[in-house]
């Protein structure tokens, strides 16, 4: 697509730069420069432009997202900033803008954010899906690796995995990865980037499958702020159409920051013959402060046997509280996905742990498509 910009910078130096980065980027024109907002709303119109490049840091910045949807209603809006803020990116993709880039930008960050807009829409849509569990111990690990590539194969849509279990996380491990890059320097680095620089911290590990790996060692955890941690949720969206979060077992700063940031928390745990209906109720009480609870915190039982309909009823029954999905013992089929580098799903799509699986994506995928925006 053949991209005409009005460049809208309040800043003379910075306008003649950015300027100059559009007119050199293929597939982009600069239709016109204002640095005066008054001028581009006034005059600009007669350039016909159909992006936007909005400086929203100025006084007033935000509100001007309006009035350039008014005058350019055709036109996509990306605002500008010398620094990633979490609530400035999403309240002007909320007030319909399509993204927000640091400045000043190069050719190629123009182009990614442009195409990661073109393909997303916006972060208002996207699903944030966090992997709790109060004893660990769960499978959370197993599940999120099938759950995604399931996501992955029957959307088509990018579905990003972030290992925040930041001592003990085993991502890397599960798919046989070694990062250069961790949520360590992802997080670090944050106030630096945009969603389209973000994206090369992730590691692409199938068809539409990323995963942000954890921490190298342990001790590293200290170099993961909340605030930071936070951030890299809130940019991620901006990336991917479902992020799947697996986080510390137990009520933690980290697990609390990243339910708080979801859209649906799964509270898991394995059945082992012990306390797991208790240590479940016990965890569900923590969440009866969120007014949308029954909507938002779901629950899931591993190794479950029989995997069946009255199994999952009894469990219901014992909790006080609906069971989302209930996953069957298929230890020998993990293991063996596992040794031969695979998922459990792909080396035995017809089993019952692929079917309940499949099951899980086809009930966010429904809870998606209720929520998901307009193409762009």
């Amino acid at each position: 697509m053949e991209y005409r910009v009005l460049l809208a910078e309040s800043d003379r130096l910075m306008l003649e730069r950015l300027g100059q980065v559009v007119n050199d980027t293929p597939n982009f024109t600069l239709a016109a420069k204002f640095q005066n907002v008054s001028d581009a709303l006034g005059q600009g119109t007669v350039f016909n432009p159909n992006l936007i490049l909005l400086d929203i840091e100025q006084p007033g910045g935000m509100g001007l997202i309006d009035e350039f949807k008014k005058v350019y209603p055709t036109a996509a809006i990306l605002c500008m900033g010398e620094k990633w803020q979490a609530e400035n990116a999403s309240h002007s993709v909320k007030a319909g803008a399509k993204g927000y880039i640091i400045k000043p930008f190069t050719g190629v960050e123009l182009q990614e954010t442009v195409d990661t807009f073109s393909r997303l829409g916006s972060e208002a849509g996207s699903e944030t899906l966090v992997f709790f569990s109060p004893k660990g111990k769960s499978g959370k690990t197993t599940l999120i690796a099938n759950l995604a590539m399931a996501l992955a194969r029957k959307t088509r849509e990018p579905v990003g995995i972030i290992d925040a279990d930041l001592q003990f996380g085993d991502m890397a491990v599960f798919f046989n990865l070694a990062p250069q890059t961790t949520i360590v320097e992802a997080v670090r680095d944050t106030k630096f980037l945009s969603p389209a620089s973000l994206s090369s911290y992730y590691m692409p590990v199938a068809p539409n499958v990323s995963v942000l790996c954890g921490t190298k060692t342990p001790n590293m955890i200290d170099k993961v702020s909340i605030h930071r941690l936070e951030n890299l949720i809130a940019m991620s969206r901006s990336l991917f159409r479902y992020i799947l979060i697996d986080v510390p077992a137990g009520f933690n700063p980290t697990s609390i920051a990243a339910a708080e940031a979801s859209t649906t928390t799964f509270v898991m745990s394995m059945i082992n013959g012990g306390y797991e209906i208790d240590h479940m109720k016990r965890a569900l009480d923590i969440f009866r402060d969120w007014e949308d609870m029954e909507t938002r915190v779901k629950t899931i039982f591993t190794r479950v046997e029989p995997c069946d309909s009255r199994s999952k009823l009894e469990l219901s029954q014992k909790l006080g509280y609906p069971v989302t999905e209930i996953i069957p013992n298929e230890y020998t089929i993990v293991s063996d996905a596992a040794d031969k580098g695979k998922m459990a799903t792909d080396i035995r799509p017809d089993s019952p742990l692929s079917r309940q699986v499949d099951r899980l994506a086809d009930n966010i995928i429904g809870r998606q498509h209720r929520i998901r925006w307009a193409a762009s």
